[in-house]
């Protein structure tokens, strides 16, 4: 069972049970083909001279050498840039004095620019174009004769613009109404 599982050649099985049958061991390698024995191959000689590994040995530097070098030398501290001890004393005179810094001053945010109408009034506009766009496109492809096939989308998109219309327009009346309602 082994020897079919091996994907051996039919020489090769029988070299292996002649061997086997004799009570020899059994042969390291076995030519595919013959009964000639196969030398062992030597192997290729390395195309890249490596030179000769030298004997490894610790090289232990004397102190002296290594206070030569510096390697012993601290580094020289170098203070950071101060802060000027007569601002922070004036800014800690005025924390005791008033019980707030002056930096901490509380500063309005800006004020909110009102930009968003003419934004709108622009995308009002903007969708009247795009709807005219598909009304002309939809046209045009009934005047080819291919009108059907995208008859059912561009409505579907003109639909959506039509809703976003209707929202500009409701949120336009409302603020119209805070408008008058404030003054």
């Amino acid at each position: 069972m082994m020897m079919k599982d091996s994907k051996l050649t039919k020489f090769q099985q029988r070299h292996i049970m002649d061997t086997m049958k004799r009570g020899n061991t059994l042969p390291l390698q076995c030519s595919p083909t013959s009964s000639q024995r196969v030398l062992p191959s030597k192997p290729p000689a390395s195309a890249i001279y490596l030179p000769p590994i030298l004997e490894a040995r610790s090289h232990l530097r004397p102190a002296s050498l290594c206070q030569a070098n510096g390697a012993y030398s601290r580094e020289q501290f170098k203070p950071r840039a101060t802060r000027d001890l007569e601002k922070e004393k004036h800014r800690l005179q005025n924390i005791f004095a008033t019980g707030k810094d002056k930096q901490e001053r509380k500063r309005k945010p800006p004020p909110v620019r009102q930009e968003s109408p003419a934004l709108e009034l622009d995308r009002f506009e903007e969708l009247v174009k795009e709807i005219q766009e598909r009304k002309e496109f939809l046209a045009d492809m009934e005047a080819l004769g291919q009108g059907r096939q995208y008859r059912g989308i561009i409505l579907a998109e003109i639909s959506q613009k039509v809703r976003e219309m209707e929202d500009i327009d409701h949120k336009r009346s409302e603020e119209l109404r805070k408008a008058l309602a404030t003054t």
